[in-house]
């Protein structure tokens, strides 16, 4: 019996039921110790990927004890909720509600006082830019455009975002993100898209070539990057929610995904020339308009005779991708 595929549709399966039952509150499952525990998913698919040629009955054994001991420990660690503080930080967000409470800590926004606006102007010479976003527990989203090199408004509750932005030469390089970066998550509960979360809605100028590099923890991130030149785009996340559409690509476009558990979703133009390697261990993926070259690389029909081309490369421990056409 193939039992190549029997550990990563396990895995897809119990993360599955995981999200149905917390979803409808037959569970109390706390996601945020997927940040501190998703190497697990790592040791589990490089064993599924050692033995994954060999067929005996120890090698199977040992991929399921694995498997077993694994989603054991991230079942029991996320329903053991008293394993992290957040109980007495839901209480301090209970306080803080109060607009009257003069306890208010200075990195603590609630409501209206959580809104900012961040905006850095064109320079006449900029040929390039480079966008820089750090920071998880954040719903980050880029739909429109703008006559400045950046605009951003932001909603937060906990936290505060910042811009900095360096010129070296025709190249401006921007880094725009959340205050202690990471260590917003401990302690922190964050909803996709609810409006207890961090958000933050982003414009760019479709003047320069840009190089777009987001590395998060909990996000969710929605970029429609469809109207700009986009030279790279660079993802680390760790459970995170990304959907990206591309434009045509520039001579060389590249897009690298790297994740530990998220769902990824690239939306491409039909006519784009685009190449894919996946190295992508327990994760599962859907290739829409693809034909395999080798192993773990694709290609859209008539890439090598293209002047245009789209480099991706995905890359995670258990996560789901897919690509479409558009």
């Amino acid at each position: 019996m193939r039992n190549d595929k029997l550990i990563p549709g396990t895995v897809l399966v119990i993360i599955g039921i995981l999200f149905l039952l917390n979803s409808i509150n037959v569970i109390d499952f706390d996601w945020l110790s997927l940040i501190h525990l998703w190497p697990i998913l790592l040791v589990i698919g490089g064993v599924n990927l050692i033995f994954a040629n060999n067929r005996t009955g120890t090698a199977t054994a040992i991929k399921i004890v694995v498997l077993i001991i694994g989603m054991g420990i991230l079942i029991v660690t996320g329903l053991s909720r008293h394993n992290y503080p957040h109980d007495d930080w839901r209480y301090a967000f209970s306080k803080f509600d109060d607009d009257n409470d003069t306890t208010l800590r200075d990195d603590i926004h609630v409501g209206d006082k959580g809104t900012a606006h961040f905006s850095e102007a064109l320079k006449p010479n900029i040929q390039q830019a480079v966008l820089n976003i750090n920071g998880g527990a954040t719903s980050y989203t880029i739909s429109d455009t703008t006559n400045n090199l950046f605009d951003a408004d932001t909603k937060a509750r906990y936290g505060n975002y910042n811009l900095n932005s360096s010129v070296d030469s025709l190249t401006e390089t921007l880094d725009f993100g959340q205050d202690g970066g990471e260590n917003h998550h401990r302690g922190f509960t964050f909803s996709w898209g609810g409006h207890h979360s961090n958000r933050a809605f982003i414009k760019l100028n479709t003047k320069p070539v840009w190089e777009i590099n987001v590395e998060t923890g909990v996000s969710d991130v929605n970029f429609d990057l469809s109207k700009f030149k986009v030279q790279k785009v660079n993802i680390q996340g760790g459970v995170a929610s990304f959907k990206v559409k591309m434009g045509q690509p520039l001579a060389e476009t590249n897009v690298e995904v790297e994740t530990g558990v998220s769902k990824i979703t690239l939306d491409i133009p039909k006519n784009a020339a685009c190449h894919i390697t996946s190295d992508s261990g327990l994760s599962s993926k859907r290739l829409e308009g693809f034909v395999s070259t080798g192993d773990n690389e694709y290609e859209t029909p008539g890439f090598e005779k293209a002047t245009n081309k789209m480099y991706i490369r995905l890359s995670g421990g258990l996560s789901k991708f897919r690509v479409n056409q558009y």
